[in-house]
């Protein structure tokens, strides 16, 4: 899951105070979320602002993490972990999409 600013953001110290406040609250209802639906052993809340090496926008992923997912990517954990996954090409949100009942 992705969270982001409504309006153009580079840095965090240019965040307006309520955006500031805003953001907390939303970042912690959207961890709460993936939570629930996800059981993880831990939902990491990274912020990500850099593409193509030049800072682009604030966004932040809300991602479930499993002992299975660390174990798929070699043991790597915290950035690492997300680091293999880019160099892999996947996609953290669809790691985050919820389980269809089979």
């Amino acid at each position: 899951m992705i969270v982001k600013p409504r309006r153009h953001v580079v840095h965090v110290a240019d965040l307006l105070p309520g955006e500031t406040r805003e953001l907390g609250a939303v970042l912690q209802q959207a961890a709460a979320v993936v939570t629930e639906l996800e059981r993880p052993e831990q939902v990491y809340v990274t912020l990500w602002s850099h593409a193509d090496r030049i800072p682009k926008h604030l966004h932040w992923v809300v991602q479930p993490i499993t002992t299975e997912r660390i174990a798929e990517q070699g043991g790597a954990y915290g950035p690492g972990l997300q680091l293999e996954m880019f160099r892999a090409q996947e996609d953290p949100e669809a790691v985050a999409a919820p389980h269809s009942p089979s």
